[in-house]
């Protein structure tokens, strides 16, 4: 028989199917696509650029804010994740790093960033060490860091009440989204494959020109370059949305920025290179070198170009192809298979020989802390003239470059 609480039972399971805001399947895709984009928008802005490196200062309207939403949809505490990623920095690229794909492995990191973080936070030394100065008020001691699951769960539950059974769909794909997109592609991919606009130290690339989907974070390399710096992007085609939000909250009085990227500024050629001189080129050490790398690399095609027109051997030309890459790459970080080609190509190529070998030289200006600043202003002042009376086109209108260059 049919009893009538079968019908309020069913009933009761026919409104959890549905919820209280019931919507088609492109609108949860919308809600989904909101919160998570507000999500990497919580991470690169508080937790990242303003609480870590200290690039900028938010108010306290989005600073509770952003804690409380990070709270709520990912559950990570304040401390730890800036420990962990001033780890990263620190011990970038070694067996110390938290999420090294140099180290770990690629598949690793990308599909296991989530448990490297959660066992990097169990470290009691790394939060001693890398997590000071994070928020410590009532609410982080009490609630945020104390009941760090109470907010993602609470997070399901209301999603349930609103959206039904889809709002567990909806909650899985946001408990999803940092784990692989922060600390799987970024910290993964972002030091393993992509394009790099500065050699620095370690393996950091940009994933991507448009930092649209992660918040900005795609523009890795530019911020291993300058971490302390609220804007990732650096060249005119790179898009960094986290800074538009940065400017936004400026207009609102809420942010204000602490550093940006050093910008590359000419003026008059000075007639020889000078204390000035120096001074400028540290500070813009990477931005030279990123433009050295451009000369050497066209430099490169043009000796390709040569040998084809000579009609030299193909193998020739593909020994000088294949260790292009290699030409901007600092000694040390070469590979071991990379050396013996590089060497034959460098006797080959007296031009290229002469570009790298005065790479180096250049490079050694603000490695070598031995000199005193009049020593290493005679040094570059003596690379200078090297460089112009070389015959070599590029190295001469490099170093009219560096006798212009401004800090």
């Amino acid at each position: 028989m049919w009893y009538p609480e079968n019908a309020l039972v069913a009933e009761a399971l026919q409104w959890l199917g549905r919820g209280l805001w019931p919507l088609a399947w492109w609108q949860l895709i919308l809600v989904g696509l909101a919160t998570t984009h507000l999500t990497i928008i919580a991470v690169t802005l508080f937790l990242h650029r303003c609480q870590t490196h200290r690039a900028l200062e938010l108010g306290p309207v989005p600073s509770h804010f952003f804690r409380f939403w990070l709270w709520l949809t990912t559950g990570m505490v304040t401390r730890e994740w800036v420990a962990i990623h001033r780890k990263h920095h620190a011990k970038c690229e070694t067996p110390d790093d938290p999420h090294s794909p140099q180290q770990r492995g690629l598949r690793k990191v990308l599909w296991q960033g989530a448990e490297l973080y959660r066992g990097e936070s169990a470290n009691a030394q790394t939060l001693r060490t890398y997590g000071q100065g994070t928020p410590d008020d009532w609410l982080e001691r009490r609630l945020y860091s104390r009941f760090a699951g109470l907010g993602i769960t609470l997070l399901l539950v209301l999603e349930l009440l609103l959206f039904g059974f889809a709002g567990l769909a909806l909650w899985a794909v946001q408990m999803a989204w940092i784990p692989f997109w922060a600390a799987g592609v970024v910290n993964g991919i972002g030091h393993f494959w992509g394009y790099r606009n500065f050699e620095v130290q370690d393996a950091s690339r940009n994933i991507s020109p448009w930092g649209v989907l992660i918040g900005g974070e795609e523009l890795h390399n530019n911020h291993h370059t300058y971490p302390t710096a609220a804007k990732f992007s650096v060249r005119r085609h790179e898009f960094d949305i986290g800074w538009a939000y940065i400017r936004l909250l400026q207009g609102l009085g809420w942010a204000r920025v602490r550093k940006t990227p050093p910008r590359w500024r000419e003026g008059a050629a000075r007639a020889e290179a000078d204390e000035a001189t120096l001074e400028a080129l540290i500070a813009h050490r990477y931005e030279a070198m990123a433009r050295y790398a451009r000369g050497l690399r066209a430099a490169c095609q043009a000796e390709v170009r040569s040998l084809k027109a000579r009609q030299a051997h193909r193998d020739e030309v593909s020994r000088l192809q294949a260790v292009r890459r290699w030409l901007v790459r600092d000694q040390e970080r070469l590979p071991q298979s990379a050396r013996a080609q590089l060497a034959q190509v460098r006797a080959a190529h007296p031009v290229l020989d002469q570009m790298l070998t005065m790479r180096e030289e250049l490079r050694q200006l603000w490695l070598n802390t031995s000199r005193t600043r009049d020593q290493l202003t005679a040094e570059l002042r003596a690379w200078c003239r090297k460089a112009e009376a070389s015959n070599i086109g590029m190295l001469q209108e490099f170093s009219r470059a560096l006798r212009a260059v401004r800090q």
